[in-house]
């Protein structure tokens, strides 16, 4: 990687973000172009930071970073929230998610797990630290997940488009449908497209 991601951290505990500037300094691959201690001076830096990836506390002083996250998903499309919070409560998790973060790591992660997460979703993927993911997968297994991309692919499948036809309709490349379609198979834990369809009619996922 020949340019660095560029991180912004927005979280008001300053020991914390000392710490995880420290750790994104010392990757091989990231930089941080910015810390804010709350939303507000968050709004009056970003436009200067030019983030790709930001680190956001679900509890900021000012508002909460649930409706922030969906603040700055629709002002910046392109940049990818990493949801970072002591919170570990199912409801909270599932509303950061719907409200845009690509990602959710409890504050006590891994070291190893922070920067695995910022490389993650700023390649485009999910990332759920493991103990969000227990979380996600104990609440129910009747309950499954999908965002609003992973739905349109299963609806697309489930009409019978390859791969090809797939990526042409929604401008992606084969490869990446080629990933999508892996994904869902692994989420819904089906053996097959056959299966995937069946489960996904079965579960009103589409």
């Amino acid at each position: 990687m020949d340019e660095k991601i560029k991180v912004g951290i927005v979280d008001d505990h300053k020991i914390l973000t000392e710490g995880l500037n420290s750790l994104i300094e010392e990757s091989t691959f990231a930089t941080v172009v910015g810390v804010a201690h709350s939303a507000k001076a968050c709004r009056d830096q970003i436009p200067f930071w030019h983030p790709d990836v930001i680190l956001l506390d679900v509890s900021l002083p000012d508002i909460s970073g649930i409706e922030f996250c969906k603040e700055l998903v629709d002002s910046y499309p392109e940049l990818k929230i990493l949801a970072l919070t002591s919170h570990n409560e199912y409801a909270v998790v599932r509303q950061m998610l719907t409200n845009g973060a690509s990602g959710y790591l409890v504050k006590n992660a891994m070291s190893a797990e922070v920067l695995a997460g910022i490389k993650a979703v700023y390649e485009g993927d999910e990332f759920l630290s493991h103990e969000i993911d227990v979380l996600l997968n104990k609440q129910s297994s009747r309950t499954i997940w999908l965002t609003d991309r992973e739905r349109e692919l299963l609806k697309l499948v489930a009409e019978g488009y390859t791969n090809i036809e797939i990526a042409d309709k929604i401008f992606l490349s084969p490869e990446t449908i080629k990933g999508y379609r892996k994904n869902l198979l692994l989420k819904l834990g089906a053996k097959n497209t056959a299966v995937l369809v069946r489960m996904a009619f079965e579960q009103k996922l589409i």
